[in-house]
């Protein structure tokens, strides 16, 4: 077991909160609560983390949550999982604009993949800004596709897959890229640490 394997890293409350938040509003109350027992969080049912930059949640608990919501859905769970990852943008674009740090108006005079490039680079800063000093991200440009790269990885802590599974994230991502720049864009992860790869790679392909 490598010395990684064993440490362990944390993300803010709010992240975790606007998760929590995000499933309630598209599974209703008892939809969380039932996530919650099946993950084994349930301390968070009637009582979610505090809207703060925090660092106090685990990431082996956010994958665990990421985990009951697939495990409950089954094969619906990887769309169920995107329309989450929307909806905790959109929240957390709403409760916590300094966090993001999204430039609002200033964005939308960049040339269009400057725009995408801007929002992946800001939405990285902030996880990074919030999370443990090992919280690392980069942008990768290759011809039509432009990636965020990140390690180590909150999503799929602890979990060992034969597929991707950071499918909220792609959800966050490809709703990032359509509120920057107004267009919906394919949006595939092509890397996961769950599947044993060094880092997780989300590519948004700007043509097919």
């Amino acid at each position: 077991m490598s010395a990684d394997s064993e440490t362990t890293f944390y993300i803010a409350n709010a992240l975790m909160r606007q998760a929590m938040v995000a499933i309630a509003e598209i599974m209703g109350e008892r939809g969380l609560h039932i996530v919650l027992r099946n993950a084994g969080l349930e301390r968070y049912i009637n009582h979610l983390p505090p809207n703060d930059p925090e660092p106090a949640i685990s990431f082996e608990d956010y994958a665990r949550l990421n985990a009951a919501i697939e495990e409950f859905y089954g094969r619906a769970g990887k769309g169920m999982l995107r329309r989450i990852g929307r909806a905790s943008f959109y929240y957390g674009l709403r409760e916590q604009p300094k966090l993001l740090g999204l430039l609002g108006r200033a964005i939308k005079l960049l040339p269009e993949r400057q725009r995408i490039k801007t929002v992946l680079q800001q939405m990285g800063q902030a996880v990074s800004t919030i999370s443990t000093p090992e919280t690392e991200f980069w942008i990768e440009e290759d011809g039509d596709t432009i990636a965020y790269c990140f390690r180590p990885c909150a999503l799929c802590r602890g979990r060992h897959a034969d597929h991707p599974v950071g499918h909220l994230l792609v959800g966050s991502i490809q709703t990032a890229v359509q509120w920057a720049t107004g267009k919906t864009y394919t949006v595939v992860e092509t890397q996961c640490m769950a599947m044993g790869h060094d880092h997780g790679r989300v590519e948004v392909r700007l043509k097919e």
